[in-house]
C-alpha cells in the first residue's frame, strides 16, 4: 500500500507498510494542497458555534411575510426574483446529443405552469406526486411545482420494473404519476388498476405518442394551456415535502418521510461538505430516483444558487471524462460504484481529458474503499471525499471535508450541528462508547432538520429507531482516538466469529489489494464451533481466471493482512457482486443463495444502470 503526499501538480508516493486496511494513511488537506480557503475552514471552531438556528437566516429566505418555509421557493424562486434569475440552473445533456440550458427565472416559470396543472386536478396538501422519469429537464420542474402546491413528491427510479413500482405506489398512495409513454406502456400500464388512489398520469413525450395512450394526458400541453405565474402555498418546516422508498437492502422497502425544513440541512452541508461556491459547476450523478439524486442532484445546488450539469445518458468511462472536461465541472459527487468502473478502465483512459476544473470529488452510497482513494489522487490528481448518510437523515451526517486530512477508508467527521457518537444496545437502555477504536452501532443526537419524521403507515418499526437520546442508524463502525469514524458494516451484516465481532467491510477492503480482485463481498455462514466464519464472494479483474491456486493465493493474502480470526475460510468467485442500484452490496441476498435461504425483495438490484 501507499501513502499519498497530494498537491495540485501531480500525486507522489513513497512507501509504507500498513498492517490494517483502516489505519490512517493520511492525505493533506484540500484547501492546502489546492491553494483555496474552504467554507468549512475552522472545523473545530465551526462545530463549537454552530446551531442549526443561527444557520437558518444566514442560509434560507423563508416565504415572502417571513413566516414558512418552502423548498421551491429556497431552491428556486427567490434566485429567480433576484440577480441570479438569468443565471443557468441546469445544464442539460441528453443521451442523443441534445442539449437545454435552464436558466432560473425559466425553472420558476415552469414549475409555476406545472402548479397550476396541480392545481387544476384538484392536487394540493396531502396529495403525493410520483415521478417516474429519466434525468429530463421536466423532473425538476415537477418536483418543484409539488413543492409549490404542498403536496408531497416521491421520485421513483427509472428502471424499476412493473412490481417494485406498484409496491411503492400502492404504499405511497400516489395520486398523480409523472412519466413517459416509454415507461407507462412497458411497465405502468398493466399495474395502473391495481392502483385506486392514482386519479391522473401526465406523460412528457412526443405528442403523438401520448395520443395513442388513453387514461392519460399530456403534460406539456396541459402547462402551454395555464399562466407561468403562481403563488407558493404556505407550508411550515414540519409539513410533509418527500417521501423516499429505502433500497432494500434488508428486505421490503420503507417509505420515508421528510418535511420541508429539510432544505436548510441540505444548504448547509453542502456548503460544508462539497463546498459550493457560486461560479461552481456541479454533476451529481445520482439518479434522481434515490435520495442522494433528490437532497443533492435536486435540492442543494439550487438553493445555492448554482449550475448543475443534468446528464441523461448512462455510465460510459469516455462520456463520462469528456462530461468532466466539456463541461469545465469544479465539483463532482458520484458513487463508489462508478469509481470502481473507472479504475478498472485504467489510468490511460483519463489522459486524454483536460480536468483542470476540476475542484472536489465527493462519493455517496456506500463506503469507499481505501484502493478507491489512493487511486484517485494519483490517476485523477485528486483524493476522493467520501460521505456517511442515509435515506433517513436525508442529508449528509459524516464527511471527509476539504478542511481536515483525508484518511482513506474512514467516513470523515460529523458535520457542524451533527452529533455522533458509537454505542452499545444493552438489555435495558443504549449505552455510549467512549474508548476509541470499539466497534459498536452508530448514532446521531435527533435534531438535525433533514431527519425523516416517520416511517409511511409503520409508527412502531419508526419508534424502535431510537432509544435514549439516540437515533440508532443500524450501522456499526468505530471512531478512533482523533474522533474519525470508520465503517465496519450494517449490524445486520456482522459476522460473529468466536465471540469477536468482524466487519464485512475490513475483510473487503483488504482484499481489493490484490492485484487480482475487482470486487469482494463477506459474509457470515454457520460454524458449529465458531458460531460464523467468514466467506468472501470475489469478482475477477481483465486477465484474471478463477481456479483453486488462485483461491488460496487470496486466502493466504488476506491472512497475513488480518491474520487467522479474521481472514475469510471459504471462497467462491462470481461474475458479478449483487448490489443496490445505489451500489451497496447486497450481503443478504449473497447469504441467501449460500445458504438456500428466501431471497425476499430484489426490485433494487443493480441492473447496470449508476
Amino acid at each position: 500500500m501507499h501513502h499519498f503526499v497530494w498537491n495540485s501538480t501531480r500525486p507522489m508516493t513513497h512507501t509504507a507498510s500498513a498492517p490494517h486496511a483502516s489505519a490512517p494513511h493520511a492525505l493533506p488537506r484540500a484547501s492546502q494542497a489546492w491553494r483555496t480557503r474552504p467554507n468549512l475552514d475552522d472545523y473545530a471552531k465551526v462545530c463549537a458555534e454552530f446551531t442549526w438556528a443561527q444557520a437558518a437566516p444566514h442560509s434560507l429566505s423563508g416565504l415572502p411575510g417571513g413566516v414558512g418555509v418552502n423548498i421551491a421557493y429556497e431552491a428556486v424562486d427567490r434566485h429567480a426574483l433576484g440577480p441570479r434569475a438569468s443565471h443557468v440552473a441546469l445544464r442539460w445533456r441528453g443521451r442523443d446529443g441534445a442539449t437545454r440550458d435552464v436558466t432560473y427565472a425559466q425553472l420558476a416559470a415552469e414549475s409555476n405552469q406545472v402548479a397550476n396543472v396541480l392545481t387544476v386536478l384538484g392536487v394540493g396538501r396531502g396529495a403525493r406526486v410520483f415521478t417516474l422519469l429519466d434525468r429530463v429537464p421536466e423532473l425538476y420542474a415537477v418536483a418543484m411545482a409539488t413543492f409549490k402546491v404542498g403536496a408531497s413528491l416521491s421520485p421513483m427510479f427509472s428502471a424499476f420494473g412493473p412490481e417494485p413500482l406498484r409496491v411503492r405506489l400502492a404504499k405511497g398512495e400516489a395520486t398523480v404519476l409523472v412519466t413517459t409513454p416509454i415507461h407507462y406502456h412497458r411497465n405502468v400500464a398493466a399495474i395502473r388498476s391495481h392502483l385506486p388512489h392514482l386519479q391522473h398520469v401526465l406523460l412528457v413525450g412526443h405528442p403523438a405518442e401520448v395520443a395513442r395512450l388513453t387514461g392519460v394526458a399530456d403534460l406539456r400541453a396541459l402547462m402551454a394551456a395555464v399562466p407561468d405565474t403562481f403563488t407558493t402555498i404556505h407550508t411550515t418546516a414540519d409539513d410533509e415535502a418527500i417521501l423516499h422508498f429505502t433500497s432494500g437492502t434488508t428486505g421490503t422497502p420503507k417509505g420515508a418521510v421528510h418535511a420541508h425544513g429539510a432544505v436548510l440541512a441540505h444548504h448547509v452541508t453542502a456548503s460544508y461538505a462539497l463546498d459550493f461556491r457560486v461560479d461552481d459547476v456541479f454533476w451529481c450523478t445520482a439518479d434522481p430516483g434515490w435520495v442522494t439524486g433528490t437532497s443533492y442532484g435536486i435540492i442543494a445546488p439550487l438553493s445555492h444558487g448554482i449550475t448543475s450539469v443534468v446528464y441523461e445518458g448512462d455510465f460510459d468511462v469516455e462520456r463520462w471524462y469528456r462530461t468532466l472536461q466539456d463541461e469545465r465541472v469544479t465539483v463532482w459527487y458520484t458513487a463508489p460504484t462508478a469509481i470502481r468502473l473507472l479504475m478498472r478502465a485504467g489510468a490511460n483512459a483519463v489522459r486524454p481529458y483536460d480536468l483542470s476544473a476540476l475542484r472536489l470529488i465527493c462519493s455517496f452510497g456506500e463506503p469507499l474503499h481505501p484502493e478507491a482513494v489512493q487511486w484517485s489522487a494519483e490517476v485523477l490528481s485528486r483524493p476522493i471525499h467520501d460521505h456517511w448518510w442515509q435515506t433517513e437523515t436525508g442529508g449528509i451526517m459524516i464527511a471527509n471535508v476539504p478542511a481536515l486530512e483525508i484518511r482513506p477508508g474512514s467516513m470523515g467527521k460529523p458535520l457542524p450541528g451533527v452529533t455522533a457518537g458509537i454505542v452499545k444496545r444493552a438489555p435495558h437502555a443504549v449505552e455510549e462508547v467512549q474508548e476509541p477504536d470499539q466497534v459498536g452501532e452508530l448514532a446521531l443526537r435527533p435534531g438535525w432538520p433533514s431527519m425523516f419524521r416517520g416511517y409511511l403507515n409503520e409508527d412502531e418499526r419508526y419508534r424502535r429507531c431510537f432509544a435514549d437520546g439516540w437515533y440508532l442508524t443500524g450501522d456499526l463502525a468505530r471512531r478512533d482516538a482523533d474522533g474519525y469514524y470508520w465503517f465496519a458494516g450494517r449490524a445486520d451484516d456482522v459476522i460473529t466469529s468466536a465471540g469477536q465481532l468482524i466487519g464485512p467491510f475490513e475483510v473487503e477492503s483488504i482484499l481489493l489489494e490484490h492485484p487480482a480482485v475487482a470486487e469482494a463481498a463477506a459474509i457470515g455462514i454457520p460454524d458449529p464451533l465458531a458460531g460464523e466464519l467468514v466467506k468472501v464472494f470475489v469478482t475477477l479483474k481483465p486477465g484474471f481466471a478463477p481456479s483453486e491456486a488462485l483461491s488460496l493465493e487470496l486466502r493466504d493474502f488476506s491472512r497475513q493482512r488480518l491474520g487467522a480470526a479474521i481472514a475469510p475460510r471459504a471462497l467462491s468467485f462470481l461474475d458479478l457482486i449483487p448490489r443496490t442500484r445505489s451500489g451497496k452490496i447486497m450481503r443478504r441476498l449473497l447469504k441467501a443463495r449460500a445458504l438456500g435461504l428466501p431471497e425476499g425483495d430484489l426490485s433494487s438490484v443493480e441492473g447496470g444502470t449508476i
